[in-house]
């Protein structure tokens, strides 16, 4: 099946941050999380994946196609959300669904109004009114709009409240159950990828440390804990770890040799530990 993203060896300079060989793809029917520090480089891999930069190097084909060369047609099949609603603060919910439709050529107002009634938008108020919730589901009404198979999200639940969060999160995962669409969205949260990510892309410093499932997550790694001394014994197994004058924690593959070790702890990692270790922690690997 073609993916929906391609991206390879992708590049970008700044003064003081570059984008370095980023690379890592997305079939249809997946939810990918898309994390790092601010500053790693998440914002700028989207706005080249959307054309809003221009790259360095590299390549980005969405739907098989180059996302320059093929533009228009790439843009059409896109749904996104970026970390700010940019409309004139006057203009009233109805007046910005009518400006973005004129974007796109299958746009389906009926579902837009069905959008509008599920997430109780007031069409007729000004999105200066609007609270921060209730900007992000005008966002994401207005994505999911014109038949969009893949959705890009930039922060899309962050400084939301839990029960708003939720109801965006649940909306992600109901898109993707046909196995036809995909959603591709970048957050700090940790919790959410828990609730509906299936892979994980973690950038740091511009630089892709690790793309995964989730799944292989849960089934090889672990949060490994032990006194000093045992250190140098389970060294060959640990990406990533912490030591003291009194023993050490570690992010480590999770080897069935490791439980066989007397004094030490293994656990189930969370994706925050995880991410933690592999951004903190002493690499050793």
């Amino acid at each position: 099946m073609e993916n929906l993203i391609e991206i390879k060896n992708l590049c970008k300079s700044y003064d003081g941050f570059s984008l370095k060989n980023v690379s890592f793809s997305l079939m249809p029917g997946y939810i990918m999380g898309f994390v790092g520090q601010n500053g790693a480089g998440k914002s700028t891999t989207i706005k080249l994946m959307l054309n809003l930069l221009q790259r360095d190097g590299g390549e980005i084909k969405l739907f098989g196609l180059d996302n320059l060369e093929n533009e228009r047609e790439v843009k059409q099949k896109i749904g996104f959300v970026l970390d700010e609603l940019y409309f004139h603060d006057n203009m009233t919910v109805k007046q910005a669904a009518w400006l973005v439709s004129g974007f796109y050529d299958r746009w389906n107002n009926e579902k837009f109004l069905n959008y509008a009634e599920k997430y109780k938008l007031p069409l007729k108020k000004k999105i200066k009114t609007l609270s921060t919730g209730m900007k992000a589901k005008l966002s994401l009404a207005m994505a999911l709009s014109h038949g969009a198979r893949l959705l890009i999200l930039d922060e899309p639940t962050s400084g939301l409240d839990p029960i708003v969060r939720n109801e965006i999160l649940s909306e992600l995962y109901e898109i993707v159950q046909d196995g036809s669409c995909g959603v591709f969205f970048s957050t700090h949260i940790t919790s959410d990828l828990d609730k509906v990510a299936d892979f994980v892309t973690f950038l740091r410093n511009g630089e892709v440390i690790l793309t995964t499932s989730k799944d292989n997550i849960n089934d090889n790694y672990a949060l490994v804990r032990g006194p000093k001394h045992l250190f140098a014994q389970v060294r060959d197994y640990i990406i990533s770890a912490r030591q003291s004058e009194f023993g050490f924690e570690a992010v480590s593959d999770r080897s069935p040799e490791l439980r066989k070790i007397d004094g030490l702890v293994v656990e189930k990692v969370k994706i925050e530990d995880l991410m933690l270790y592999l951004e903190k922690g002493e690499m050793v690997c």
